[in-house]
């Protein structure tokens, strides 16, 4: 991996990778792509997403990071008598706890994270899923 993680070539490579997706799945979202200090490097919000997805997409990168895990994994951790209940709460809403949210793990250290919302949670994963693959690629 070149030292610059969030080189633009790359993000712009991971943006595409991950517009290709949603054009196959038929949706668009917001993709947000975060480094570890929790600044995002890049956002790109397709034509015709849905708004909310402009504010989901950097919280779901941010809970990621801040989770250390997928957002998919978090939901259970919050219900009611888990361990972490209230956790959303306490944070001020600023916790999500569903799917579309990936940290990027590399050598065993989480780096950053992308961030996917506008459809539903299973297209957000896959396309979160998607960016996370083509952000590790070596190209």
């Amino acid at each position: 991996m070149t030292e610059n993680l969030f080189e633009i070539k790359k993000m712009e490579r991971v943006i595409d990778a991950a517009i290709a997706k949603a054009n196959e799945i038929g949706t668009a979202v917001t993709i947000c792509l975060m480094d570890i200090t929790n600044t995002p490097q890049m956002i790109y919000h397709m034509p015709n997403a849905n708004l909310v997805s402009s504010t989901l997409a950097p919280k779901k990168a941010w809970s990621a990071i801040a989770m250390k895990e997928p957002t998919k994994d978090i939901s259970k951790d919050i219900q009611p008598g888990a361990s972490l209940y209230q956790m959303e709460t306490m944070l001020d809403g600023r916790l999500a706890s569903f799917a579309g949210g990936i940290p990027l793990v590399i050598d065993e250290e989480i780096k950053g994270a992308i961030g996917v919302s506008g459809g539903a949670t299973t297209e957000d994963q896959a396309i979160c899923e998607t960016a996370v693959k083509e952000f590790l690629s070596e190209k």
